[in-house]
Formats: C-alpha cells, structure tokens, sequence
C-alpha cells in the first residue's frame, strides 16, 4: 500500500511538472502586466477576478495576493454578479477571469455584463481553449497548454488549477517588479503573523 501511494505521488508530480514546464511562454504576459500597472497602478482602479468553482478559488487566492503585494483586487463570484455584486466594478478596473474550458456560461456572462457598464473594461484570460468563446473576448488571453488533468477520470481540477496558481504567481512576482513594490510597502500591509515581524527585521 505504501509503495502504491509513493508510486502515485511520484507519477502525478511527474505529470503536472510536465505540464508547467509545457505552459506557452509568451509575450501576452507582458501585455498583461503592462495592463494591471496602468489601471491599477496609474490610473487608480483596482484588479478584479472571478472564477466559478475550483478555478474561482484559484482566482480568489490570486487577488489576495495581488492586494498583499500592492496591487488592489477583489473576486468578484460570478453569480453573485449577477444579483448586484457587479455593483463592486468602477471605472479603470480591469478583469482576470479564470476558465479551464473557456466555455464556463457564468463567466462568459460576467464579460457581456461588465462590458455593459463598462464598454473598455480590460480582460486577461487564462483558459485551457484557445479557441474557445471566452479566450476570443479576452484583451489578452494566457494559455495554460490544456494539459490533461491527473485525476483517474479525467475531469476533477487538478493539474488545471496547479497551472492557473503558477500563472497568477508569474503575473503577481511580474508586476511587483513594475511597480518596484518593497519589502517596506510589504511589511505595512503584513502586520501579524511571521511574514509581518520578517518583512520588518
């Protein structure tokens, strides 16, 4: 039994480290960031993502550390949008919005929606389908490679959702670097806990 467990962890983390090192790597990265910089930076909106499901709790987790690191975002579920929360949107904020498939109804819907207030409002995308519906609305669309998924069925996010976690980290760690983000700006946003007493020995 052991042995079989050992088996299994090795094989999936074989596979989905060959999926990350299959992400397209790509210029879209850097329209991305230059995209978060300007609304969020300089013109003072904020990053707004959303995601349904496991992927909406990857993009929760991608705003909270974009707002830990000085970048301002929110999730935003997308169907609580849909009944006011949209609400949340003002203007010079800008989407990021998280779908494996690309065909996810409810975030196909969050873009005709926030399109609706906002017209010019910008949307990153990370999908696995570039070809999909969502990936063609996306001002700037990141691909994860669409590889397959480790779990036994096939369909439970999992290799997915490790991909998606990898690329909002690159988008995060890229636009500190833009903004010159410091371990000073960092320690004033941490005031519990170890990284808040680290971040200002």
């Amino acid at each position: 039994m052991k042995e079989d467990i050992k088996k299994l962890m090795a094989g999936i983390v074989e596979r989905e480290a060959d999926a990350l090192r299959n992400i397209p790597v790509t210029d879209a990265y850097a329209d991305a960031i230059d995209l978060i910089v300007e609304h969020v930076g300089r013109r003072g909106g904020k990053l707004v993502t959303s995601g349904m499901g496991k992927a909406g709790q990857i993009a929760m987790n991608i705003a909270t550390t974009f707002s830990s690191t000085g970048t301002p975002a929110v999730f935003l579920h997308p169907s609580e949008a849909q009944h006011g929360d949209l609400g949340v949107m003002q203007p010079d904020d800008l989407l990021l919005l998280l779908s494996n498939s690309g065909k996810t109804r409810e975030i196909v819907e969050l873009v005709e929606l926030a399109r609706a207030m906002n017209p010019d409002v910008p949307v990153i995308v990370i999908t696995g389908d570039g070809d999909s519906l969502l990936a063609r609305e996306g001002n700037v669309t990141l691909l994860t490679g669409g590889a397959p998924e480790v779990c036994p069925l096939g369909l439970t996010p999992t290799t997915s959702t490790t991909m998606m976690t990898v690329m909002g980290d690159v988008l995060v760690v890229g636009t500190m670097r833009e903004i010159g983000f410091s371990r000073e700006e960092y320690a004033k946003r941490h005031h519990g806990g170890y990284l808040g007493q680290k971040s200002r020995r």
